[in-house]
Order: structure tokens, then C-alpha cells, then sequence
């Protein structure tokens, strides 16, 4: 099994309300855990082989890249 683990230190209350409607969805072959600490998001990405880590890692870094385009805007 693959672990990668991926922290954002910026508003995590943006982040997670941007990952809340993503964190009830399925990725296939991974499991994944949402954790914060203060104003770190902590997410623990964990795949059965390499194409689920990567698109798993794809997905959660876009969704946090779209967070930060937002909050570029407003």
C-alpha cells in the first residue's frame, strides 16, 4: 500500500469547505483521512498501486489549487 500525505497551512477553513462536498466521495482503490490541526489541513492519501495514489493526489491537489485561485479573486 502507498501513503502520501499532503499539508495546506493556509485557512483551513477555506480549504475544507472547498473538500467537504469531495470528502464523503469515493476514489477508487484509495482511502483517504481528513484531518486539521489549527490552521493545518492534513490529508493522508493512502492507494492500493500507483495510478489510484496519482490520480487521488491529482484530485485533491487541483481542489486545493482551485481554493487558492478563489481566494486570489476575492
Amino acid at each position: 500500500m502507498l501513503n502520501a500525505i499532503i499539508t495546506a497551512d493556509d485557512d483551513a477553513n477555506v480549504i475544507l469547505s472547498v473538500l467537504s462536498p469531495e470528502i464523503g466521495r469515493e476514489l477508487p482503490r484509495t482511502d483517504t483521512n481528513i484531518t486539521r490541526d489549527n490552521d493545518t489541513v492534513i490529508i493522508n492519501v493512502e492507494a492500493k498501486d500507483v495510478s489510484a495514489m496519482r490520480a487521488a493526489m491529482n484530485s485533491y491537489l487541483g481542489w486545493i489549487r482551485i481554493t487558492e485561485n478563489i481566494k486570489e479573486m476575492t
